[in-house]
């Protein structure tokens, strides 16, 4: 079958940071689906990585959590799932990626496709989707508000993938009311459009700006990126007893600040339950047809930004570098192997 993957852990505009391959046919096992993928989407950790990780010698590393797809055969355990069924998910960091023709995943974490969305539309939603959905409600837990905090989120790096999902959530089914970041006009544009109520610049002092709104100090505040860089103003601003999540790697992270508001830290993961077998791993399967069924009604929008075309190296490789550039507005998503 054919894969994008890579031996050497290399900068993107190396030549062989990432080759298209040729690889045997995967044999599902256990609880496994063999998925035919028809689109895949990029992520920073595709990036991460690619930048951090480096296969065994003579191996291959194929990177790509995001997919969606058929299922063309399973396991002898599986039950959730047959043959024909359209699916999609977000993976598991301990297994070789979705950037392939055939891929093995767990059906446990797997979600049937949204009936609304083609491929490329499916495809960008899954890994987003359940980063953002654990994040608000199963680390953050919105649903319960902070005693005399505003009722209200700030979302810092409104535009990214994560972040365009949990600006949905958080106003469509937490009733919340969303600040988010954002410096340039179109990623202005992009997060009023998914429901922002207001829009604050992520270049200037935060705390300043969130008390020029008038609404309070927000209960909730999830950093998905330059975490380090804002902490001081997330301290400032976030309310006594308020909660505040993150999803990057900042490379040192003090929270003693924290101590003097009792604010509360919670780090989110997503492959944290396919990662250990959580006892609750079949949540992330519940979680995607939950948000299929939300996309489904109109209640939830996918978040694709830019289709790149074919899944094949010379694409991805253009994918990683536009995240790497920090500039990506939405999903990048490829769709399909060359003919």
């Amino acid at each position: 079958m054919r894969a994008v993957g890579y031996r050497d852990s290399l900068p993107i505009d190396a030549a062989n940071a990432l080759v298209d391959v040729q690889l045997s046919k995967p044999v599902a096992a256990g609880r496994d689906l063999l998925v035919q993928v028809q689109a895949i989407s990029v992520n920073p950790v595709d990036t991460k990585v690619r930048r951090r990780a480096t296969p065994e010698a003579g191996d291959w590393k194929i990177l790509g959590y995001d997919a969606a797809g058929t299922v063309v055969a399973t396991g002898p355990d599986a039950t959730l799932f047959q043959p024909g069924d359209t699916v999609f998910y977000a993976g598991d960091m301990t297994r070789q990626g979705t950037n392939a023709e055939l891929h093995l995943v767990d059906e446990r974490i797997v979600g049937r496709k949204p009936k609304s969305l083609d491929w490329a539309q499916a495809a960008a939603l899954p890994l987003t989707a359940i980063t953002a959905w654990e994040a608000l409600f199963d680390r953050l837990n919105v649903r319960q508000r902070v005693p005399g905090a505003a009722e209200a989120i700030l979302v810092i790096g409104g535009a990214g993938g994560v972040a365009s999902i949990a600006i949905q959530l958080a106003r469509q089914l937490a009733g919340l009311t969303v600040v988010a970041t954002a410096s340039r006009p179109e990623t202005r544009d992009w997060v009023q459009a998914l429901g922002a109520h207001h829009v604050i610049d992520h270049s200037r002092k935060l705390a300043e700006q969130v008390a020029a709104l008038g609404i309070g100090e927000p209960g909730f505040v999830f950093s998905t990126t330059n975490t380090d860089r804002h902490l001081a103003e997330i301290v400032a601003l976030i309310a006594p007893q308020g909660r505040f999540g993150l999803i990057d790697d900042p490379a040192s992270l003090d929270i003693m600040p924290f101590k003097r508001k009792s604010v509360s830290v919670h780090w989110e993961f997503m492959f944290t339950r396919p990662m250990f077998h959580t006892a609750d791993m079949g949540a992330q399967g519940a979680l995607l047809n939950e948000v299929a069924r939300l996309v489904d009604e109109g209640t939830l929008r996918t978040t694709i930004g830019e289709n790149f075309g074919p899944i094949n190296a010379a694409n991805l490789k253009r994918a990683h570098a536009l995240i790497e550039s920090g500039r990506a507005r939405g999903k990048i998503v490829l769709e399909g192997f060359p003919a």
